[in-house]
């Protein structure tokens, strides 16, 4: 029998979760239907609740309802309760088990993917919201010589330093240290709204990467702004998608795709 899977948000159209859980089938023979499912803003529970019972078998979890899943969890890992998201959710009799892959997903897509060391460079992380607690840990795995996150409210900043022990260094844009970094991730929606965070030419240093976890046009302005600024490459989080997508699959199938090909088509798609 055919094991249903599906993305769940609010909205939800716009995934391209489908088509690349759909390639990942292909190409390793599993037996899967992946499908977008609307939940409303007040349903996520009995939308989940509703697609358990009906046989599905596992759902990743887009905007509004990361926090929500952790909360549904039963069993989540331990990198989900780190950050208190869960992207991930596998139903396996009454368990419910959550995990969140975006930090693998952004590590992986630098690391192997550009092939951007992050083991002793300075980085830099714009934007201290969800998105940025979701790879702070995958982040400090990688080693970095250095993880500042800034933010226009430095007391939020300052949260994520509290929680993550002294690892990351907390500052506002009117704080940051008059410092080059390697790596540059924006981790705001500003570019959704054509809107900028204010960030010196200085801040990129000589050879650095600039990276978008948006893709699509909500990336354009930063890659833009990071390409004046003079850094050697910018791109958005396509391949991010991608690679955290690969985790869920290998959470649920126990088989690792292959994402070159799958990003390839992606960006012949754009």
């Amino acid at each position: 029998m055919t094991d249903r899977y599906a993305v769940i948000g609010n909205p939800i159209a716009h995934s391209k979760s489908p088509e690349i859980h759909a390639a990942f089938a292909r190409a390793t023979g599993e037996d899967i239907e992946y499908t977008r499912l609307l939940a409303p803003l007040d349903g996520f529970a009995a939308t989940v609740a509703a697609f358990r019972a009906a046989g599905g078998r596992g759902l990743n979890v887009t905007l509004p309802f990361k926090g929500e899943a952790y909360r549904l969890a039963s069993a989540p890992t331990d990198r989900a309760r780190t950050v208190e998201a869960v992207n991930t959710l596998s139903f396996e009799g009454t368990r419910v088990l959550g995990d969140t892959t975006d930090g693998v997903g952004l590590v992986r897509d630098v690391v192997v993917n550009l092939g951007a060391a992050i083991d002793g460079r300075r980085v830099l992380l714009v934007g201290a919201g969800g998105a940025s607690r979701s790879v702070i840990p995958a982040l400090l795995d990688a080693r970095p010589a250095a993880l500042v996150v800034v933010n226009r409210t430095v007391e939020r900043a300052t949260e994520l330093e509290r929680q993550f022990g002294g690892q990351v260094q907390a500052a506002g844009f009117a704080t940051l240290p008059r410092r080059a970094f390697d790596i540059v991730i924006n981790a705001t929606s500003a570019g959704h709204a054509d809107e900028l965070p204010p960030l010196e030419r200085s801040l990129f240093a000589p050879g650095a990467l600039a990276y978008d976890m948006t893709y699509g046009k909500g990336a354009a302005a930063f890659l833009a702004l990071a390409r004046d600024a003079g850094a050697a490459r910018a791109t958005d989080g396509l391949g991010m998608l991608v690679e955290q997508a690969a985790e869920s699959f290998f959470i649920w199938r126990g088989v690792r795709p292959d994402t070159a090909p799958v990003l390839a088509m992606l960006r012949a798609a754009a």
